[in-house]
């Protein structure tokens, strides 16, 4: 039987000390005490220690570009993401290499290994919608290649993440359209094998079970572009199922419901008051001005490049996968009634 290998973690365990002590220590860290290097030193000769030889090589060799996945560059919020992504690669020597999947499964998995090929330091992705199938990423991840994923992630892999509080932003978002007066609120949301999907909706619940609305699924659609939400929302009114708010998971999909209002002779926000997701440029050029959810890409962007260089930075054995949170803001514009 082949003899396990001796790593940072058995030494760091027999001393009672950090694996990234144990790294510092045989690197001849300054800031390590010559009392501690003498007994790593010590043990790793008795233990036989040697370096993880392909990892050291994946490290010597790496490139200094960070590749990017996204769904697709021709959405506000992903330009936004990539911007923050872009400004902070570079103040610290990366340049960024960028792909979008199309929200097509095959493609996204196409172009991980294009940017596997291409030797990127490291991976920032968004999933496509279609993506429920992950060993793609844990393909790369087992060969050493560090991902982080932002916005649309996957819960299951144990590695860094960067995800909005979409819960919270979608209650925000609908707790006031309760109170400017809404009842009949309609949400229009995406898929929920996606965790924004589920959040979203889950959100929008919460707020309609807290002031005690009755749940309706019958206001429940999966509708998450403008052409969809164009058609369902002149379906609804041409039915005379007419809600008194649309709630949306993006600001497309909001500004389709808002044109198609207009468009059939009604008033936002007299008639239908509407909230969007995002606060992209385009929400206030709409007439009137969406009301919408404040992401923050830019931030995200660069909170995801500040984990991929902390994980480029540390030894395998000292990498403890990261959640951040970004909080999001209500911006209230003129397609929402006032509070009452």
């Amino acid at each position: 039987m082949k003899k396990r290998q001796i790593t940072i973690k058995d030494i760091a365990k027999e001393l009672g000390i950090s694996p990234s002590t144990v790294s510092r220590a045989l690197k001849d860290h300054p800031d390590i005490s010559i009392k501690t290097k003498l007994a790593v030193n010590e043990l790793a000769t008795k233990l036989s220690y040697k370096p993880n030889e392909v990892a050291l090589s994946l490290r010597n060799s790496k490139s200094n570009i960070i590749g990017v996945i996204i769904p697709e560059l021709i959405h506000h919020f992903f330009s936004s993401v990539i911007s923050g992504i872009d400004d902070l690669a570079y103040s610290n020597g990366y340049s960024v290499m960028i792909a979008q999947s199309n929200e097509n499964y095959l493609r996204e998995v196409k172009e991980t290994q294009v940017m596997y090929s291409s030797r990127v330091a490291g991976l920032l992705v968004s999933v496509s919608k279609e993506t429920k199938d992950f060993d793609h990423f844990r393909s790369l991840e087992a060969n050493g290649l560090p991902i982080v994923f932002f916005d649309r992630v996957c819960k299951e892999m144990k590695i860094d993440k960067v995800v909005v509080d979409d819960f919270e932003g979608a209650y925000k978002a609908v707790e006031y359209l309760i109170k400017t007066g809404c009842k009949k609120i309609v949400h229009f949301g995406a898929s929920q094998h996606l965790m924004i999907g589920r959040n979203r909706q889950n959100g929008y619940l919460h707020a309609l079970f807290k002031y005690g609305i009755p749940i309706d699924d019958n206001l429940i659609f999966k509708c998450d572009d403008y052409d969809d939400s164009w058609y369902l929302t002149e379906k609804l009114i041409k039915s005379g199922n007419i809600p008194d708010a649309i709630f949306a998971v993006n600001d497309a999909t909001a500004i389709g419901a808002l044109q198609a209002i207009r468009h059939n002779g009604l008033r936002v926000p007299e008639d239908i008051s509407i909230i969007g997701f995002t606060n992209g440029k385009i929400s206030t050029m709409t007439e009137p001005p969406l009301t919408t959810i404040d992401q923050h890409g830019y931030e995200m962007g660069q909170i995801a490049v500040r984990l991929l260089l902390n994980r480029l930075e540390k030894e395998e054995e000292d990498y403890v996968p990261e959640t951040k949170v970004i909080k999001t803001d209500l911006i209230i514009r003129k397609s929402t009634l006032p509070l009452k």
